[in-house]
C-alpha cells in the first residue's frame, strides 16, 4: 500500500510529532511500519498514543481519534493484513448491502499459493481461488476517512457466483437469497450473473434459479 506524501515538510520547524500527525491526517489510517517509512520513530508514535493525540485501533494500526471508520474498520484492518487479498462471500455481501447479516469474520480470497494470514486482531476466514476465478470481478474501493487504504472487493455478480461455488461454507439458502436480492436491488444484470457463474463453473447449478427470476 503506497502511503500519501506528508503535508508538512520535514525539517527543524516540524517536530517528529507534528510530522507524524500530518502524515496520519493525510493517510487516515497507517501501520507502524508506514510511520517508520516516513522517518518517524516508534518512540514518537508511543508518545502520541499516550497523550491521546493518536488512537491505536488494532495491532500496529493507528488513526486520529476523530476519524470515524464505521463498520468498515475491520475490513480496513484485514486489507492491511492481507494487501493482495480480496474481500469475498459474506463480507462482500455485507459490503454491497446484499445481506443484513454482519459476519463475525472477514472473508478473504487469496491465491492457492499465498501464505495464510498470521497475527492481527481481526478474525479471518480465508478461501483459496486461482486463475480467472481469483481475479475476475475485483473492484477497488476507497474508504471515507482512510484515503490511503484501498479495499479490493468482488463485485455483486461475482460475489453471488462465489456463494454458489462455496455453498458448503455459506449455505445454499444464503446463495439463493443473495441472488434474489442482487436482482431485486439491480446490483447486477442477468448477463453479468451468467458470466460470473461460468467463470466459477457453477453455470449449470445457477441456471434454473436465473430462469426463475428472469
Amino acid at each position: 500500500m503506497k502511503m500519501p506524501a506528508l503535508r508538512i515538510k520535514p525539517g527543524k520547524a516540524a517536530s517528529q510529532g507534528a510530522r507524524a500527525l500530518a502524515f496520519l491526517r493525510a493517510a487516515g489510517v497507517a501501520r507502524s511500519r508506514d510511520f517508520e517509512g516516513q522517518g518517524l520513530t516508534r518512540a514518537t508514535l508511543r508518545r502520541l498514543v499516550a497523550s491521546g493525540a493518536v488512537e491505536q485501533i488494532g495491532r500496529g494500526l493507528y488513526t486520529l481519534p476523530e476519524t470515524d471508520l464505521g463498520e468498515k474498520q475491520t475490513l480496513i484492518e484485514a486489507a492491511l493484513m492481507v494487501p493482495r487479498g480480496i474481500i469475498c462471500l459474506l463480507s462482500a455481501l455485507r459490503f454491497h448491502g446484499l445481506t443484513t447479516q454482519n459476519p463475525r469474520e472477514v472473508w478473504m480470497a487469496v491465491g492457492h499459493k499465498a501464505r495464510s494470514p498470521a497475527g492481527g486482531d481481526v478474525p479471518m476466514r480465508v478461501v483459496r481461488l486461482s486463475g480467472r476465478s481469483l481475479m475476475a470481478g475485483v473492484r477497488e474501493h476507497r474508504v471515507p476517512g482512510a484515503p490511503a487504504v484501498t479495499l479490493r472487493v468482488y463485485d455483486p455478480a461475482k460475489t453471488v457466483a462465489d456463494c454458489f461455488k462455496f455453498r458448503h461454507l455459506v449455505g445454499h439458502d444464503v446463495a439463493l437469497e443473495a441472488l434474489r436480492d442482487c436482482r431485486r436491488q439491480r446490483k447486477a444484470t442477468m448477463d453479468q450473473l451468467w458470466a460470473a457463474a461460468k467463470i466459477d463453473r457453477v453455470a449449470n447449478l445457477i441456471r434454473p434459479y436465473l430462469e426463475a427470476i428472469a
